[in-house]
């Protein structure tokens, strides 16, 4: 097997999540090629393991890693020298190890309601600081007049057509109500998260490499501990 020729293509995303410590070139790339076989080895093949310094500061169940794809492919070639192997996705990747039990279910439900909570105070504390800076019950009680002649007697149309119109331009911008989605577009917080997670990991990747912890050819298992 090691002598086949075979054109092997392997992608990947930007950033993996993997569910043990020992990863796999199966667990972090998609592979293709001609032979059945050879896929399958190709998958087996050992690329590192995460160890107990690899632990995050912000979450010390959490292990991290900055992997070249260039190390898959020498590790590709190692067992098969002359297959042809070709990247087509990202050229760097950050392969996260989370460990069992690291994320609890109540954990998750308390950060989503805070967030929520957070974010729905933040908004109408915006919608409410506009509204003040702007002066939008002067503004409408002019408008009113304006239009019909006399003045406003407590609540008006325009008031509820603020209200409605606010609410329907929301759900228009953000292009979702609930699960229900009004178009098979990105809204513009998916676009925004994917931009956010585009930049966490660029930075994330060029201050591995940086600090020479990148995953590379000619590296080993575990920067600072070589043959690891």
């Amino acid at each position: 097997m090691a002598d086949r020729t075979d054109t092997v293509y392997i992608k990947a995303d930007g950033n993996v999540e993997v569910d043990k410590p020992s990863v796999t070139v199966g667990d972090v790339f998609q592979i293709e090629c001609a032979g059945a076989l050879q896929k399958a080895k190709i998958k087996t093949i050992r690329l590192f393991r995460f160890r107990e310094g690899e632990r995050t500061a912000g979450n010390k169940k959490v292990m991290r890693r900055a992997l070249s794809v260039l190390k898959a492919i020498e590790a590709i070639h190692a067992e098969f020298p002359k297959a042809e192997v070709v990247s087509l996705g990202s050229p760097d990747v950050i392969v996260t190890y989370r460990e069992p039990g690291s994320g609890g279910k109540l954990l998750h439900a308390v950060k989503t309601a805070g967030v929520a909570v957070l974010t729905f105070a933040g908004a109408a504390f915006s919608i409410m600081a506009f509204n003040n800076d702007v002066d939008v019950t002067r503004l409408f009680s002019q408008v009113y007049e304006l239009v019909t002649g006399t003045r406003e007697q407590g609540f008006t149309v325009l008031e509820l057509s603020y209200s409605i119109g606010l609410v329907a331009g929301i759900l228009i911008f953000f292009d979702h109500f609930g699960k229900r989605r009004f178009s098979e577009d990105p809204t513009p917080i998916e676009v925004q998260m994917r931009t956010y997670e585009g930049e966490i990991q660029n930075a994330l990747i060029e201050s591995y490499s940086r600090k020479g912890k990148e995953l590379d050819v000619d590296t080993a298992d575990h920067p600072g501990n070589p043959g690891a």
